[in-house]
């Protein structure tokens, strides 16, 4: 099947983000049982993340500062979800879900603006690269402790990834 090689920036909404998660950063839910607003504060539950089996819950802080359009490689996590929420700065994230073999299914490649306070929590096996609208983007991550420690090794030449994978694929343009 051919693919195009473009992928067109879209703004996220619940329906449009569902085959690859869950969009974070909606507005203040009219119902839900696990919400309180008063005139000095609301909060409300967006989400509960899913480490995987046996995972601990890890915050990391990202500097993302790679604004370039071009698409050549796509990382996948295997065992947990992955959250990437801006806070200083517009990210492009995009993203394909996994065919059968577990390669990433260009056929569904999506990019989403996301600006700060808005993300989306990425399901396993959901392939994803990110880039940033502005020469630097701080964002808050949540991941899984092993899968950040089993990726640095790997990353530092130290030993293949076990909880990732990292595969090239043909040029793909971000426009929009």
């Amino acid at each position: 099947m051919s693919v195009d090689a473009t992928v067109s920036v879209r703004l996220p909404d619940p329906v449009e983000v569902a085959p690859f998660g869950w969009m974070l950063g909606k507005p203040y839910p009219v119902e839900s049982g696990a919400a309180y607003r008063n005139t000095a504060t609301s909060f409300w539950q967006e989400h509960l993340f899913d480490p995987g089996p046996n995972g601990q819950v890890e915050i990391l802080w990202v500097t993302y500062s790679d604004a370039s359009r071009v698409i050549t490689r796509l990382e996948v996590h295997h065992l947990t979800q992955q959250a990437v929420v801006p806070l200083t700065g517009e990210i492009i994230q995009v993203v394909a879900t996994s065919d059968k073999e577990g390669a990433p299914e260009l056929a569904t490649l999506r990019a989403f603006r996301l600006a700060p306070g808005v993300a989306i929590c990425m399901r396993p096996g959901v392939w994803h690269a990110t880039r940033t609208s502005g020469p630097e983007a701080t964002c808050l991550m949540l991941t899984r402790r092993s899968t950040t420690l089993d990726l640095v090794s790997h990353l530092s030449g130290a030993h293949p990834a076990l909880e990732t994978s990292l595969r090239d694929v043909r040029q793909l343009h971000i426009t929009g």
